[in-house]
C-alpha cells in the first residue's frame, strides 16, 4: 500500500516537471500579447432565486415537452434538484485560471474531468457520453457595426439592411 501512494507521487513528480520543461521549451500557450479582459479580482454571486416556480412549470409538462426541452438544453433539469454548496464554489473560484481554462493551485494546473465535476456536485445524472460545453456570448451584428464604426445604434439601425439571408450595411 505504502509502495503504491509512493509510486503515484513519483508519477506525479515526473508528469510536473515534463509538463515545466514543455512549457519552458515551447513557451506559453497563450497568444503573444494577450491581455485578460477580467478585472484584478472577480466578485462572485452565488444567491439562489427561488427554484419553485421553475420545478412548478417543469411538473405541468407532459412528455412530449419535456422531451423537446431534454433535446435542446440536455440535463439542464437535473439542476432543479441541485443543492449548491456555496462554500465550495467560492474556494474554486478563486483558484480559476481563465486564460487557461483550468484551476490553478501554486504551481500546479488541474482540468476536472466531468466525472470529477459529477464528484464534486454530487450529480450522478450527468450523462458521460455526452459532450457538454458553454454558449459563447458573441456579439450581434450591430454590436460589432456599433464597435467597428463607432456610431450609435439608432445610426446602425437605420443603415441595415436585409438582403437575402444575410445583414449588410448600406
Amino acid at each position: 500500500m505504502e509502495r503504491r501512494f509512493l509510486d503515484k507521487v513519483e508519477d506525479n513528480a515526473t508528469v510536473q516537471i515534463w509538463s515545466e520543461t514543455t512549457q519552458r521549451e515551447k513557451g506559453d500557450s497563450l497568444a503573444e500579447g494577450y491581455i485578460s479582459e477580467l478585472w484584478d479580482f472577480t466578485r462572485i454571486s452565488v444567491t439562489q432565486n427561488s427554484l419553485q416556480e421553475l420545478k412548478e412549470i417543469w411538473d405541468q409538462w407532459d412528455e412530449e415537452v419535456r422531451q423537446l426541452f431534454y433535446s435542446n438544453y440536455g440535463d439542464l433539469p437535473y439542476l432543479l434538484d441541485m443543492k449548491v454548496d456555496k462554500h465550495l464554489f467560492r474556494a474554486l473560484a478563486q483558484f480559476w485560471n481563465s486564460a487557461y481554462s483550468c484551476f490553478t493551485f501554486g504551481r500546479v494546473d488541474l482540468v476536472p474531468t466531468v466525472e470529477e465535476y459529477m464528484a464534486l456536485l454530487w450529480c450522478a445524472k450527468i450523462q458521460v457520453d455526452k459532450v457538454y460545453s458553454r454558449a459563447i456570448n458573441l456579439p450581434t451584428f450591430l454590436k460589432k457595426l456599433m464597435n467597428i464604426t463607432g456610431m450609435s445604434e439608432q445610426w446602425v439601425i437605420a443603415r441595415i439592411k436585409q438582403k437575402g439571408d444575410n445583414k449588410c450595411i448600406s
